[in-house]
């Protein structure tokens, strides 16, 4: 490995690390991203590149693969070092620089910053007969082409904002659209429950997935049931089945951090108990958090600059604005 010692590692190559890494390099500061994916992006990346997102300032709404894209063009300004399909597996510090042990040898950094969202995750599946048959067939778990369901007959599964935007978009190209939630009402920001029940989406609520039926090639029908056993048959062509994800922190949890659950105690200055050890984005908790990318983003240029304060104790922790940094 290289054994240049860099500033900042940003452990996490989603949004907020991808900004912190772009704001990083506003203030002169030497860059590596870490990710265990084989992209940058994270989730939005990862799981949906074609869904639209809605609550970034600046941005009536933008797709998640243009977001991603803009966000990589930003970074870049830094001219970070990227190493994806890799994992920290463990640290070290000797003196003021941190050993930072993957799958694939060790880094030096003085500092680290993590912005690993919601950690190493993978979608939460259908557990029925035959649902890992289908799988890679035409059982879904994310969407990554929206044209794959062009004039096809779709069922969604699932009740949250996903599941519920994913149906949005397909309605207007599908041939039909049915959403299948196991409740008896859906748990989305309450703006696209809304936008649901104006649409002509089939709304099937409270049923659960009983049965799949289909060939070697693919599922043709699908058995719903409700809670009093009422069964009904739907056709389809394809099947996404979106019931959140199953999330692990991984060997973080070994490090000695202060944890809530599943997050890291940070303090205003996004500092966590270890010193030199930050966190921002879904990953970080304190009093009030909201876990949306807009927050990450707002909590970036906090730990950076107090990152730099603490790598350079003669520097500011308020930088210049942005406009006097690119003059």
């Amino acid at each position: 490995m290289n054994e240049q010692i860099v500033d900042i590692t940003i452990i996490g190559g989603g949004p907020t690390g991808l900004f912190s890494a772009f704001y990083a390099g506003m203030r002169k500061m030497s860059v590596k991203i870490i990710d265990s994916l084989g992209q940058l992006g994270g989730q939005v990346a990862e799981l949906y590149p074609d869904k639209y997102i809605y609550d970034i300032g600046g941005f009536p709404k933008v797709l998640g693969k243009d977001f991603v894209e803009n966000l990589i063009n930003q970074a870049n300004y830094a001219s970070p070092e990227i190493c994806l399909n890799e994992t920290v597996i463990d640290l070290e510090k000797h003196g003021e620089v941190f050993t930072l042990k993957t799958n694939k040898g060790e880094h030096y950094t003085k500092a680290i910053l993590i912005t690993g969202g919601i950690g190493a995750f993978e979608p939460r599946k259908l557990t029925i007969d035959s649902a890992s048959f289908y799988e890679g067939k035409n059982l879904h778990y994310s969407v990554k082409d929206l044209q794959e369901f062009k004039d096809t007959k779709v069922l969604v599964c699932g009740g949250g904002d996903s599941a519920l935007d994913w149906s949005m978009m397909l309605n207007e190209i599908a041939e039909t659209v049915t959403l299948c939630h196991r409740r008896g009402e859906f748990k989305a920001h309450e703006s696209s429950v809304e936008q649901l029940y104006q649409s002509d989406i089939n709304i099937k609520i409270p049923y659960v997935i009983k049965e799949l039926i289909g060939d070697q090639e693919k599922i043709s029908k699908v058995v719903i049931v409700d809670k009093e056993n009422n069964e009904e048959t739907i056709e389809v062509d394809s099947v996404i089945v979106n019931y959140g994800n199953i999330s692990s922190l991984g060997p973080i949890k070994s490090w000695g951090l202060d944890m809530e659950k599943n997050s890291i105690v940070v303090n205003p200055k996004m500092e966590t108990n270890i010193e030199g050890i930050y966190a921002a984005g879904d990953i970080a908790t304190y009093d009030g958090k909201v876990k949306l990318i807009a927050v990450g983003l707002g909590e970036a240029p906090i730990a950076i600059n107090n990152i730099k304060k603490y790598i350079d104790p003669t520097s500011r922790v308020q930088p210049l604005h942005s406009t006097s940094v690119f003059k």
